[in-house]
């Protein structure tokens, strides 16, 4: 709540009934991802917990399990915790100093609590999943930036938003990825025009065997192992923590619901550590 105050106002609407801050009912929404509950499961929490409640300034009267539902589907949710987690990884960031390192990948969410064996025991040739890619500190393991996407997408595509996330609020020694990320622009944007050095491995994709392009080119086995490739393992430390504490699989249905559940899952989780 404290975070959330430069970015929520108190109310969303001068004509509301003023019973809830936008900042309450944000809480309770992180609260319902921290504990993977539904709407009403975490109601009954708060209903159950005096204390829970004095700390998010709640009295006996509780919002609606609706309200909550609606305050989900608003579009700026992901926008919000896109916010909050950036300030968080900025003071991980800040304690690091000049030797901080960042690394960036994705993953992926499911839609549904169906096993992945049981997918493929049924002969079910594709999957669907919410894609979530973040930059995340090394050492810490606290994200700075965060991207969702409702589909599976080419890491590159969410490249451009966490570059300019993650510029916005530190300035990194390095910066790992793994050949997903492969991309000559990517290092132009990190090394020529941010003053990071970018370590990602190249794909060879020329006949001849050649690896074009000015930067691509240096990113051979020797060098990446002499950039300390291997810090490029604590992203995958992240999202594998994540995925422990908070779940895999989303319960929400709705588009916006899904977009803003998996914000909040990697906001739950980082206010965690």
């Amino acid at each position: 709540m404290r975070l959330s105050r430069p970015h929520l106002a108190d109310y969303g609407a001068t004509r509301s009934r003023h019973d809830f801050t936008q900042r309450q009912l944000m809480s309770c929404l992180v609260l319902r991802a921290y504990l993977k509950t539904t709407y009403r499961g975490v109601l009954d929490v708060l209903w159950a917990s005096a204390s829970l409640r004095q700390g998010l300034g709640l009295g006996e009267k509780l919002p609606h399990f609706t309200t909550l539902q609606k305050f989900s589907a608003r579009s700026d949710v992901l926008a919000i915790a896109q916010k909050l987690v950036a300030v968080i990884g900025q003071c991980a960031a800040q304690q690091k100093g000049s030797s901080c390192e960042m690394a960036m990948d994705a993953t992926g969410l499911a839609r549904t609590t169906v096993s992945d064996y049981f997918c493929s025991r049924q002969g079910r040739r594709f999957r669907r999943w919410v894609k979530v890619s973040t930059v995340v500190v090394c050492g810490s393991l606290v994200p700075i930036a965060l991207m969702v996407d409702l589909k599976p997408t080419h890491d590159c595509a969410h490249a451009p938003d966490l570059l300019a996330q993650t510029r916005a609020m530190a300035q990194p020694k390095r910066l790992f990825a793994d050949a997903g990320y492969d991309a000559e622009w990517i290092h132009v944007e990190c090394r020529e025009n941010w003053g990071v050095e970018s370590v990602i491995p190249s794909i060879q994709r020329r006949a001849d065997g050649k690896i074009g392009g000015k930067w691509r080119s240096q990113m051979k086995p020797r060098a990446l192992k002499k950039a300390g490739f291997g810090r490029r393992w604590a992203v995958e430390s992240f999202f594998s923590a994540l995925k422990r504490t908070m779940g895999s699989a989303l319960s929400a249905r709705n588009p916006k619901q899904m977009i803003a559940e998996a914000a909040l899952k990697v906001l739950a989780y980082t206010l965690r550590r």
